[in-house]
């Protein structure tokens, strides 16, 4: 994954940030096409184009009709990194809802996926049931707000930002333009054989 890639040949600390993706969903979820009936959106030609820049970037996508409530998922999120595994929860949250079409609203579904990451499924039963990470996110909605970030993903440095999913060497070049020192890589000689 490119995060992966920038992290290994830059000098940064990644923070995952929580953003309030349409927070008024039911956890059943809604169709996609009445959540954006309203902004007139062509829905089929938005989908194309959605797939064509997955495609473009090796990202999974699958034909996902609805969209569900994330709010749990970015609670669990949060005491996922703090448990030391928050990129693989992002990740296998991502495709669960974009590749597989799963509802992330689910306890099932992120019990599943705590599971597979290897994080302790009493726990996140404590975590969920106690909203234990409820004023991190928060914190985060307010942070978006004040950035005025409108969609994700957005990566942020200082005052400036780069919207939507990008390739990598776009994320390079404003890694660079922003002065951000690149990992010293040195050559291994081995002697012999």
């Amino acid at each position: 994954m490119r995060i992966e890639k920038l992290r290994k040949n830059f000098e940064i600390e990644v923070r995952w940030r929580a953003f309030p993706l349409h927070p008024e969903t039911p956890d059943s979820g809604l169709p996609i096409r009445e959540i954006f009936a309203a902004r007139m959106i062509d829905i089929p030609k938005a989908m194309d184009r959605l797939k064509r820049v997955a495609n473009e970037l090796g990202l999974p996508l699958g034909e996902r009709k609805k969209t569900y409530n994330s709010r749990r998922a970015q609670e669990l999120s949060k005491w996922a990194e703090s448990k030391g595994k928050g990129d693989e929860f992002h990740d296998a949250v991502f495709r669960a809802y974009f590749a597989d079409t799963k509802n992330i609203a689910r306890a099932t579904v992120l019990a599943a996926i705590i599971k597979g990451i290897g994080l302790s499924e009493k726990e996140f039963r404590d975590v969920l049931k106690k909203r234990t990470f409820r004023d991190a996110v928060d914190s985060d909605w307010e942070l978006a707000h004040q950035l005025r970030i409108s969609s994700v993903p957005t990566f942020v440095i200082d005052d400036e930002a780069v919207v939507g999913a990008q390739p990598y060497e776009i994320l390079e070049q404003f890694l660079l333009d922003k002065g951000v020192k690149r990992r010293m890589t040195l050559p291994i000689k081995i002697a012999g054989v």
